[in-house]
């Protein structure tokens, strides 16, 4: 029994930890090519807008779906494209202005729910998504439509905007293959290594030891110093064996 429970808790760390590398390692691809251009909303109803130029919606989601794959992707289009992931959604556009570059939209599904157009994204996803991402029929009530038509069909809430130094910073951080360093999102963020300043400067650990008894009988003064154990005493009568106490 204890084996099979510590079976199932092994898996359920395994489910939950699977998906949030997955959406790393996409966010990692998306941070490292492409620049911030816009953000929207606050809390946990954010939108953020990143310009991949020269490059098609079909080449842009295939990197992004080869390094991390989605729950559901929308069939290949070269205007537009969906990927549904388990904390957001990924919307694809051709930018009209230049037919050439691709914005890459990351919305959280709460600014989904909130914004978008349930009937608009009926073209792109499979039922069994809308009916999750939008609790069935319960969210999904707005007008929206992504940002290449933002000023038409406008967000509920906020307007999009050039992000600030301190919405840069506002940014979840990410992490990348290098080791000794924590990287931010924008080149105004911090990037100073663990130990040289910031919320990560603390002094290492002062090295020590523990002191084993030598058997001399003497003490060490330490409270860490382990006793020294003997073997328990025994004695053989009436087929009963005790222990020293």
């Amino acid at each position: 029994m204890r084996k099979a429970s510590y079976l199932i808790k092994l898996l359920l760390v395994v489910t939950l930890i699977v998906p949030l590398l997955a959406a790393c390692g996409m966010n990692k691809t998306i941070e490292e090519n492409y620049p911030l251009e816009s953000v929207n909303g606050s809390g946990n109803e954010t939108s953020y807008v990143y310009r991949a130029a020269g490059v098609s919606v079909p080449e842009v989601a295939k990197a992004l779906i080869d390094e991390s794959k989605p729950q559901q992707q929308s069939p290949e289009k070269t205007d537009h494209m969906f990927l549904v992931y388990s904390d957001r959604v990924v919307h694809l556009q051709q930018d009209a202005a230049k037919p050439e570059d691709t914005l890459i939209e990351v919305d959280s599904k709460e600014y989904v729910r909130n914004n978008y157009s349930s009937s608009f994204l009926q073209g792109y996803l499979i039922a069994s998504i809308l009916g999750d991402l939008f609790d069935n029929g319960r969210y999904g009530h707005g007008t929206y439509r992504g940002y290449t038509d933002r000023d038409k069909y406008k967000p509920k809430g906020g307007t999009y905007h050039a992000p600030s130094v301190q919405e840069k910073k506002a940014v979840p951080p990410m992490t990348v293959s290098r080791t000794g360093s924590i990287f931010k999102r924008s080149k105004n963020a911090d990037t100073s290594k663990v130990g040289e300043g910031g919320l990560f400067n603390k002094a290492p650990p002062k090295t020590g030891k523990i002191t084993r008894d030598s058997g001399d009988g003497k003490k060490s003064g330490s409270w860490l110093t382990p006793r020294k154990s003997s073997k328990p005493k025994t004695r053989v009568g009436f087929g009963r064996v005790t222990r020293r106490r």
